[in-house]
């Protein structure tokens, strides 16, 4: 027979340890893009680098998310999305896995299969895409001067979702 303390610790053990390891989904927009003067439209080049002020906010994100056990991380083909995602992936010597922009469904596939947390770094038009197609049934809009959101997604049978900001 165990001992009160000793039952007691197992059990302990026993609440806490989850039957099924969950994972968050953490979706960022990419950092501001060189093209875009604050508070004016974007020029639109094809396939800008990030901006000074870009740069500093893909160090932030690698600061804010350096503790987070991400175990991958996913851009699209476009180097924004890419410098965004490198900070945080140098520092944890991973290697960004890039995806593109126009094959959600593919994205979606890896992104539930996955088993630990994950970074994703899209557009404004693709991160509500992936929430949604994550089972979030809450719309989520991004404006075009809008890059310090950063979304976390509980997949599973109810999934949540958090949006946050970072800068």
């Amino acid at each position: 027979m165990l001992k009160p303390t000793a039952f007691t610790l197992l059990l302990a053990v026993l609440i806490a340890t989850p039957v099924t390891a969950q994972h968050t989904v953490f979706l960022v927009r990419h950092a501001e893009r060189a093209d875009t003067t604050p508070g004016a439209s974007p020029t639109m080049a094809a396939d800008p680098d990030l901006s000074k002020a870009g740069r500093a906010r893909a160090e932030s994100l690698a600061a804010a998310l350096k503790d987070a056990t991400i175990t991958a991380i996913y851009a699209t083909e476009f180097k924004r999305t890419q410098q965004t995602a490198a900070p945080l992936a140098k520092a944890l010597g991973l290697i960004v896995k890039i995806v593109t922009s126009k094959n959600e469904a593919d994205l979606l596939k890896q992104l539930k299969a996955s088993k630990g947390n994950v970074l994703v770094v899209g557009h404004s038009n693709t991160v509500p895409e992936v929430i949604k197609g994550l089972g979030v049934r809450t719309a989520v809009t991004i404006g075009d001067d809008e890059f310090d959101n950063m979304f976390l997604v509980t997949p599973g049978t109810h999934p949540s979702l958090l949006r946050l900001h970072y800068r």
